[in-house]
């Protein structure tokens, strides 16, 4: 269903209102609603034919339900409501895809930062948030109480759906051979091998990953009460809970603002050792594989007798262009360099003085302090001597990979043409953000009184319902561009797919949750949900812990995410309504 009919969807549903069916009987109960069929003309005392009734159909005639807003369609029957979930969910994706579609507008013109940083993880959480904030604060108390286990399925419906059923499929989609223990970009000829296929992912995913785990602190202290049996501090906990919360979004947000920079600077730097080590590579080659001495000191005379090969003129000093000529000399063709910013770099590393060139004192010292630092990150204790050439090359291969690692070989995926008209641009992304927020806001509402009416007629709990479905409705853009994304079988896109998926649950965890806090501690409703706190917890530190440890995922590692899933719904319904947690 393309945009253009939601004018015409929302029209129906406004005219549709509240009406009930009628259908043939042929007894005379209720006979004051019995109509003429128009063919057979009786009196109301004689035996009846086939008349219509008003009575709605598999319904009682006192059933009742209450219209949002006052005119918006209502029913109480079973597929009248699955019919109401539907529409409304749509809605609701509709909304998330013109958030989504505006937001990516607005960074193509804008760029990170602020707005990558700050405003699009909230965006993206938006129709969640609109749906646990009205979940909460629909009529009295009691009401809330009931309706807001549709706000807490939704928070543990969305951050499982996107822990499992999707990083489980991008694996599957994205998968690649590995070789080395790293996915080889676009070679796909192992096919379903659980050990020899799968993806990788740059060094910046595995943070993501930590600051998802770390965001469950929240969900941790909310439980402690009920983990001490106690009942006194219960309100207390949610306080504190929400406090805690606001300070870890206001944290990852200003990360997010900030982590473009501090990743230019880790770049940098990963360069900047990679060239150091292969000037080190350089100068053991030129001494023979003699740098250090038998009790593993550098040894400063051959040092200075590599300084002389260098200074050509034989000041004592290493100018620019003396430093630029050995860097020349050296082939980096592993690594996009820039000569003369690696240059500079050098420079300023071993120029102590800060007079624009190196003396053969601080020539000494500063190629001493890196073959000191190759060492300590190597093996060359045992027998220096012996192994100064192992570990030299070691250290060489560990900033290549150091240097991999941070996705800094493939930064061409990140380029994007800059907008033809940015004025036009703006002023479209911002009527698709603010269409995407007014739809989100005006039916979340409906949507929950459609679950919660739809829960009365089936007796299915509120939560299952949320959990499953509503999910569905708020994450399902965002999921089939992470998956089409990953099909693009590279290591920057799956790197950028996974630390998307990361960044949506460290947001369900951190501004969701402190939405859904504020409603339980203003609203003064009680914090009974243990057993979706608990499930929350696995799945997030489960594939939390394993996207730290890995930086490749083997086939194999999604069948785990996969299984989490229907173990979270069974895990929730044994101890709600087995154990008797709720």
């Amino acid at each position: 269903m393309s945009s253009s009919y939601v004018p015409f969807l929302l029209l129906l549903l406004i005219l549709c209102g509240h009406a009930h069916g009628r259908f043939i009987s042929d007894t005379q109960s209720a006979s004051q609603d019995l109509i003429s069929d128009g063919v057979h003309h009786h009196h109301r005392s004689h035996i009846p034919r086939s008349y219509l009734t008003l009575n709605p159909f598999s319904v009682d005639a006192d059933s009742t339900c209450d219209q949002t807003y006052g005119f918006l369609p209502c029913t109480t029957t079973v597929l009248g409501n699955l019919f109401l979930i539907l529409v409304y969910g749509y809605l609701m994706y509709l909304a998330a895809t013109y958030l989504s579609n505006g937001s990516e507008m607005l960074l193509e013109i804008l760029g990170p930062g602020i707005i990558g940083g700050l405003f699009l993880p909230i965006l993206g959480a938006l129709p969640d948030a609109m749906l646990i904030l009205v979940s909460g604060l629909s009529g009295d108390t009691e009401t809330a109480q009931s309706q807001v286990s549709v706000g807490m399925g939704l928070l543990a419906g969305s951050t499982v759906m996107l822990l499992t059923v999707i990083w489980g499929s991008c694996v599957l989609v994205g998968k690649c051979d590995i070789e080395n223990s790293i996915a080889i970009d676009k070679k796909d000829t192992k096919g379903l091998s659980l050990t020899g296929s799968g993806v990788s992912t740059d060094i910046w995913t595995s943070y993501a990953a930590r600051i998802m785990a770390i965001s469950v602190i929240p969900f941790l202290i909310v439980q402690l009460p009920q983990l001490l049996n106690s009942t006194s501090g219960r309100h207390l906990a949610v306080l504190i809970s929400l406090i805690v919360s606001v300070v870890l979004l206001v944290s990852y947000c200003l990360y997010q603002v900030f982590q473009p920079w501090i990743q230019r600077r880790k770049i940098a730097y990963a360069k900047h050792k990679h060239v150091i080590s292969g000037i080190l590579q350089h100068l053991k080659n030129q001494a023979l594989g003699k740098l250090l001495k038998d009790d593993g000191e550098p040894d400063l005379d051959i040092i200075e007798k590599l300084f002389n090969t260098i200074d050509h003129d034989g000041d004592r000093f290493l100018s620019y262009s003396e430093l630029s000529a050995l860097i020349v000399g050296i082939r980096f063709d592993e690594i996009e360099l820039n000569k003369n910013d690696a240059v500079d770099k050098v420079m300023k590393d071993f120029d102590t003085s800060r007079d624009s060139k190196i003396s053969v004192e601080e020539f000494k010292v500063g190629v001493s302090k890196w073959l000191n630092k190759a060492k300590r990150a190597g093996d060359a204790n045992s027998d220096p001597g012996h192994r100064s050439m192992k570990f030299l090359s070691d250290f060489h291969s560990r900033t290549k990979q150091e240097h991999a690692l941070l996705g800094a070989g493939d930064q061409s995926d990140e380029v994007v043409e800059g907008a033809e008209n940015p004025k036009w641009t703006s002023l479209k992304a911002g009527l698709m953000l603010l269409v995407g927020t007014l739809i989100a806001a005006a039916f979340a509402d409906p949507l929950v009184d459609a679950v919660d009416n739809f829960s009365d007629a089936t007796s299915i709990p509120t939560f299952f319902i949320s959990f499953i479905a509503l999910p569905l409705a708020t994450n399902s853009s965002e999921s089939v561009s992470a998956i089409i994304f990953s099909s693009r079988k590279k290591i920057r896109t799956a790197s950028l797919t996974f630390s998307e998926l990361y960044g949506a649950v460290t947001m369900n965890n951190i501004l969701c949750l402190s939405v859904f806090l504020a409603l339980v501690y203003i609203r003064g409703l009680s914090w009974d949900f243990s057993a979706e706190v608990l499930v929350i917890l696995i799945v997030c530190i489960v594939m939390g812990i394993l996207g730290s440890l890995r930086t490749n995922y083997p086939l194999w590692t999604c069948s785990i995410a996969f299984l989490l899933y229907p173990f979270s719904l069974a895990l929730v319904y044994v101890l709600d309504y087995v154990l008797g947690w709720s």
